[in-house]
């Protein structure tokens, strides 16, 4: 995960620690599925929309809500995800800004969505860059 966790709370919603021990220890064990309904809030999307992205059919995510946990794979996308909805937030003032930003389309980007685009490591990646060069006002 290359986005820095800032001090939003958003972890804390997520019933997570931002010390990155104690988070991938938690990804380790299965990060609780209350994090990824605390996400899918807020990025103001669904939950279906972000098990989507994540990669989590919809069978699969009524079992993991039945099971409580997502798997380490899974727990890793959802903190990819919320790393740079907090690196959002802190470029555009809150999550809820930052929410907004995710789900527009973005020329950058080929114009898809910035949640579409983190739906993979190299497009995580993609969008990380796009929040550095907005934060020092690299045209892009």
């Amino acid at each position: 995960m290359d986005a820095q966790f800032s001090d939003l709370g958003l972890l804390s919603n997520m019933g997570l620690s931002n010390q990155t021990g104690e988070l991938i220890g938690a990804v380790k064990r299965g990060l609780p599925v209350s994090s990824f309904e605390v996400l899918a809030s807020s990025l103001g999307v669904s939950e279906a929309r972000l098990a989507k992205v994540v990669g989590i059919s919809g069978t699969t995510l009524t079992r993991r809500k039945r099971e409580g946990r997502l798997t380490q794979d899974e727990g890793e996308h959802v903190l990819r995800i919320a790393g740079l909805l907090e690196q959002a937030a802190g470029l555009f003032g809150s999550l809820e800004a930052a929410g907004e930003w995710f789900g527009t389309p973005n020329l950058s980007l080929a114009d898809a969505t910035p949640l579409d685009y983190a739906d993979t490591e190299l497009g995580g990646r993609e969008v990380e860059n796009l929040l550095g060069r907005i934060e020092y006002g690299v045209y892009s």
